[in-house]
């Protein structure tokens, strides 16, 4: 599913954000070139595998800020500590480490974190409208989600679940775990209802839960 590398990818997107927060200038930093290099290498992983990366991400809320390790696997090569530091100094976070094991450690204040969560949210619901009519999904008429992306709802001209719905679910499971990831919270299902876009009857719907174990 070549879309799914969109949320595998999401948290560059996010990563480059920051960097270019209270900054009018394009930021041309390292980050860029990880994006690229993540873009490519995740052609080639599993639905699965991404789902795991997600699981990877760290967040952690204290009184004024919130800490993001963000995963080497996400980051890519040619990451130096000079580099954070000259992005952290042209942008509204606080700092950024480079961990013995190639993660990133960002540091911010609730309020730049609470500004980075409008960036997932628009990122998300980008790639949503994106799906409708697509050449991977062809099928797809409308798709919805609530507000924490926990629950998404899909019309599709398919009168039964077949390849297509089913190729898009880790897709949406990604979307929703990428959502909580970020944003330092637990989730335990996300649920996918396919609707027949002509009769409104459900076709099919999974969850994630059912994954566990």
């Amino acid at each position: 599913m070549k879309n799914r590398i969109i949320a595998f990818t999401l948290a560059l997107l996010l990563v480059l954000s920051l960097a270019g927060c209270g900054s009018s200038e394009p930021q041309t930093s390292v980050t860029t070139q990880a994006a690229t290099n993540s873009t490519t290498s995740t052609e080639t992983t599993t639905g699965f595998e991404d789902l795991e990366a997600i699981g990877e991400l760290e967040v952690d809320q204290n009184l004024f800020t919130v800490e993001i390790t963000v995963p080497a696997d996400f980051l890519g090569e040619g990451i130096t500590q000079e580099s954070l530091d000259a992005d952290a100094a042209a942008s509204n976070y606080i700092s950024a480490k480079l961990n013995d094991d190639g993660s990133v450690t960002y540091v911010m204040t609730k309020a730049v974190h609470d500004e980075m969560m409008v960036g997932v949210r628009d990122n998300i619901q980008q790639a949503l409208d994106e799906m409708v009519g697509s050449e991977e999904f062809p099928s797809f008429t409308k798709v919805e989600a609530n507000d924490d992306f926990t629950q998404f709802t899909v019309e599709t001209t398919s009168t039964e679940l077949g390849l297509v719905e089913s190729f898009s679910v880790l897709g949406f499971y990604m979307f929703g775990g990428m959502y909580h990831a970020f944003n330092g919270t637990q989730v335990d299902d996300i649920a996918v209802t396919f609707i027949n876009a002509d009769s409104g009857d459900t076709v099919g719907e999974a969850h994630s839960s059912d994954m566990a174990g």
